[in-house]
């Protein structure tokens, strides 16, 4: 790993400096607990003023509650669900379950019962840890049918620190620690299993993202949940590794009033923002002082979004680029060179990121985007599936499923080959949101795309094909938009919902989704 944060010792870096021996606690707790007990790790902005939570009493909530794990049958490669948005304690459970040689999964607080129960269940969670709201919903509530068998639902908050350290186990750098799921195109999300290696791989993406992260007085903090994959490791452990302090703050749905707040409070100095909430901040022309880096991927900028960037933020915006199975491999850098409209950035040393035509070589114009094996935040394959695993692959490349091409060192970002629907920074599986509508007995028949919004990049746009008995009207599209809120996610609703007679179809019984976008294009069905 590269250790000093300039795009120049970046740029010279031979390779990946990692151990054979790694485990992410020690790296993002352990080491600083023991150097230096009183460092701030985490910075919560309450209406009362900023309570802090030092390395010291991080570790302390981790061990006590990695001892509690074990009581209850937690082992090495045992998967243990993480059911919390920002605060520390979500923080000590992902190190907790690092520190026992387990693998963290963690969860979106908002998923309805169907998503919970299709990753929970897929995974074979052995415990749960949430909080008291999370354990209502999970023990009395609407998710009681997604919890396994034999998973243990476990409240972080009345584990009481203090008690014996917890040796953290030792592990291998390439074994498993985090499970987080991905949507796709068809069937429901795939789990990436993500190695102990795969924060250093998002170390150089994060430190060029943030304008050479850490400089003197760097604070981070978004407002993308750590039950992601951009939360989570574009921001939470990034910091921890670091000894950056991380502001942890939970809005339920974003808000400009309360994101000022937010940054004011706390001092934040550095934001990832997801575009969703870039468009927010401009549309409300607001205005944030005093930060020092801005970084936001998940959708192309733009031109535009630039330029307001520098006014709203007085920098520039910097866009970076990943997925869920190999996160941070593109990245744009204000402080080392201009960005380009329209591009992503560079790719970030270590990870050698390509455009490749079908025969898996490199293409003279527009291609697929791929990374080669071997960057470490990739992943180690899919859970469970081989068959999925061997798919994204093409000789030694991963292929993305976004199509793009060089502009010399630049990457340009054209499209995607899957159907994958990106809405307000979230990558929705249509197969996921179809799963769910044909649970509801008035639908016989469903598909759904992703169709140009101009707040959301693509809205999730569904085609209903109604059981007979059952009337096309307003009333039914309010129960079956209010019935995908309910069981899978408020995000994934179809926003958009039409009564067709007839889906187009392939010979084998495949939606043609792009005729469906074809027909969305030009005012819907007749």
């Amino acid at each position: 790993m590269i250790s000093e944060p300039t795009y120049a010792a970046l740029e010279s870096g031979a390779g990946w400096q990692i151990p054979a021996r790694l485990n992410m606690a020690a790296e993002v707790c352990d080491r600083w607990a023991e150097a230096a007990p009183e460092r701030v790790a985490l910075i919560e902005p309450l209406a009362d003023g900023n309570r802090v939570t030092t390395y010291g009493a991080l570790r302390a909530m981790a061990d006590a509650l990695a001892h509690r794990l074990a009581a209850v049958g937690v082992g090495r490669g045992d998967r243990v669900a993480v059911f919390r948005s920002q605060a520390p304690w979500t923080a000590a459970a992902h190190v907790a379950i690092w520190k026992l040689g387990a693998i963290s999964l963690p969860l979106f607080t908002l998923f309805g019962p169907e998503a919970l129960s299709v990753r929970m269940k897929s995974a074979g969670v052995r415990a749960i840890v949430t909080d008291p709201e999370g354990a209502a919903r999970l023990t009395g509530g609407d998710c009681v049918e997604a919890v396994p068998e034999d998973a243990r639902i476990l409240v972080a908050e009345e584990v009481a620190p203090g008690g014996p350290a917890f040796e953290t186990t030792d592990t291998a750098a390439d074994d498993p620690a985090v499970l987080i799921y991905t949507s796709g195109t068809t069937g429901g999300p795939k789990g990436a299993l993500h190695a102990h290696r795969v924060l250093r791989g998002h170390l150089p993406g994060v430190e060029i993202s943030h304008d050479l992260l850490p400089q003197p007085g760097d604070l981070l903090w978004t407002p993308a949940d750590w039950a992601w994959i951009g939360g989570l490791f574009d921001v939470l452990m990034p910091g921890l590794w670091h000894g950056v302090p991380v502001v942890a703050a939970r809005m339920a749905k974003f808000s400009v009033a309360e994101c000022q707040r937010i940054i004011a409070q706390a001092g934040v100095r550095n934001v990832f923002f997801p575009p969703t909430a870039l468009r927010a901040l401009k549309a409300a022309e607001a205005e944030i002082p005093g930060l020092r880096s801005v970084a936001s991927g998940g959708e192309p900028l733009g031109a535009e979004m630039l330029d307001w960037g520098r006014r709203a933020f007085g920098l520039t915006i910097n866009e970076f680029y990943g997925q869920t199975e190999c996160n941070m491999i593109v990245s744009a850098c204000g402080a080392r060179f201009e960005p380009r409209p329209g591009c992503m950035g560079k790719p970030v040393p270590g990870h050698v990121v390509e455009v490749i035509g079908p025969d898996g070589q490199p293409a003279a114009g527009e291609g697929e985007i791929a990374v080669r094996r071997g960057s470490a935040s990739m992943m180690l394959g899919y859970w469970n599936d081989a068959d999925a695993t061997a798919a994204k692959f093409r000789g030694d490349w991963m292929l993305t499923g976004d199509r793009g091409m060089r502009e010399g060192d630049f990457l340009r970002f054209k499209g995607r080959d899957d159907d994958v629907i990106t809405c307000s920074g979230y990558r929705i599986g249509p197969g996921e949101v179809e799963d769910c509508l044909l649970t509801h007995p008035a639908v016989a028949s469903v598909g759904v795309v992703g169709t140009p919004d101009p707040d959301r990049t693509e809205a999730v746009t569904a085609f209903v094909l109604l059981q007979p008995g059952w009337e096309a009207s307003d009333e039914t599209r309010a129960a079956l938009k209010a019935h995908v809120k309910q069981r899978l996610a408020a995000h994934e609703y179809p926003r958009i919902l039409y009564f067709v007679d007839a889906l187009p179809m392939t010979i084998s019984g495949k939606i043609i989704r792009r005729e469906l976008r074809r027909i969305a294009a030009e005012g819907g069905p007749e």
